[in-house]
């Protein structure tokens, strides 16, 4: 037991570290590119981590079971990843006006060397676990909630340091890069094979869209890129649209207009607590009820926004919040189970990577794109602020609509027919 519990801190701090990166910037990116003429290409900046995510993660994943162990892999990738955010805060703070083009092709960069680290950081605390004949399915969980925590210290802290309105939370994204980029070479040596048997097709994932010659999986990968779509609209914008309540009068000087990424945190300690309803709601009432209750749980999200206000309307922002983390774990992390036992063995990985595929990359890329078209039409073309307001709830009401539209669809289509196995009986 002397061993166990120092690994499990090491680990805790690992996923700490990792998730603290992304949420420096990830929820207050929107708020900072509007303070500086960008709000119309704030869509962007969220749909390249789908458009990434396609194709990085697996390409990293490669060279990680061939060639460069996974925590150097690991690291060289924070690496890359702080340089190039660091290079972006450095252009933002000392060019007198802020380009799309330049900006947005640091900031790119980064995203590309980032996003692969989530898979690599859970493979180095899968190899750690193991190595020391841990179980992974009981001693991983309370490490990788670590990374929440660590996404919400990084949110407060560019909360109430003020960088949510300026590039320094690109800053303390690439200082906290640096920091994992070193942190990670102390990691457990992980395994590497050269001779790994496969094409470079089939470790792509791309043996997986086999699965749709099967029309429920076929339905169920459809849908859950239809539930993507929802994925990154509040994180994109959020925290500039709760912002926008301080240039009217009435909600100024309002708590909540001036502590945008303090309320949003909400959502992810609300995300923390419901994947502990997670296994008992799947044994209760199987996936396509848990799916529906995700998806009804995105029209809330949606709703509650556009009827909430930083004034007496909180308390509505607040359950938006409460319930963002029903849509979001039900559905990732409940669509991630059902792949895992719907598929077979030998299928396991590449569906897993088929899911994110369809839901991280094409879903995501595709809803925050609609969402700038939306938003563009809605709040960014209107004059005053109290005009923009009324965009800003015309907007989130078109998104719950759009939700609550999937959610009848899947209600109708989706046929349950072969319900989760208890996890004993998984080969």
């Amino acid at each position: 037991m002397s061993k166990i519990r120092p690994l499990q801190a090491r680990l805790a701090a690992l996923s700490f570290l990792e998730f603290a990166v992304w949420g420096a910037y990830l929820i207050s990116l929107g708020n900072y590119l509007g303070s500086v003429g960008l709000a119309t290409h704030i869509g962007w900046f969220y749909a390249v981590q789908g458009i990434v995510s396609i194709f990085m993660p697996a390409i990293v994943g490669i060279i990680a079971d061939r060639w460069i162990q996974a925590q150097r892999m690991l690291s060289l990738c924070h690496l890359l990843a702080g340089l190039f955010m660091g290079a972006a805060a450095v252009y933002a703070l000392t060019t007198p006006e802020v380009q799309f083009g330049p900006l947005f092709t640091l900031y790119s960069i980064s995203v590309a060397f980032f996003m692969p680290t989530i898979g690599l950081c859970n493979a180095v605390s899968f190899n750690a676990l193991s190595r020391n004949g841990l179980d992974t399915v009981t001693y991983f969980p309370p490490i990788r909630v670590f990374g929440t925590v660590g996404f919400i210290c990084s949110m407060l802290f560019v909360n109430f340091t003020q960088f949510q309105t300026n590039p320094y939370q690109l800053a303390t994204s690439a200082v906290l890069s640096f920091c994992l980029a070193l942190y990670a070479l102390t990691m457990p040596q992980c395994p590497t094979n050269r001779s790994a048997s496969g094409s470079i097709a089939d470790q792509l994932g791309l043996k997986a869209f086999s699965l749709f010659k099967e029309r429920r999986m076929a339905i169920f990968f459809i849908f859950s890129m239809c539930l993507g779509v929802s994925l990154q609209i509040t994180n994109s914008y959020g925290n500039i649209f709760i912002t926008s309540f301080s240039d009217i009068a009435e909600y100024a000087d309002t708590w909540g207009a001036r502590n945008a990424n303090a309320l949003i945190s909400l959502s992810q300690i609300s995300e923390t607590l419901c994947i502990l309803l997670i296994p008992f709601c799947l044994k209760r009432f199987g996936i396509k009820i848990v799916m529906l209750i995700s998806m009804i749980a995105w029209v809330l999200r949606f709703g509650f926004f556009g009827l909430g206000d930083t004034g007496s309307g909180l308390w509505l922002l607040v359950l938006s919040c409460i319930v963002y983390g029903v849509a979001f774990d039900f559905f990732n992390v409940s669509g991630g189970l059902y792949v895992d036992q719907q598929t077979s063995k030998e299928q396991r990985s590449s569906a897993q990577g088929l899911f994110m595929i369809m839901t991280n990359g094409i879903g995501a890329t595709v809803g925050t794109l609609a969402a700038q078209g939306v938003v563009n039409h809605y709040v960014f073309s209107q004059a005053t602020p109290e005009a923009q307001q009324a965009g800003w709830t015309t907007s989130w009401f078109i998104f719950a609509a759009y939700a609550l539209v999937i959610a009848i669809l899947f209600m109708i289509i989706f046929k349950d027919e072969q319900p989760l196995k208890p996890s004993s009986t998984q080969s």
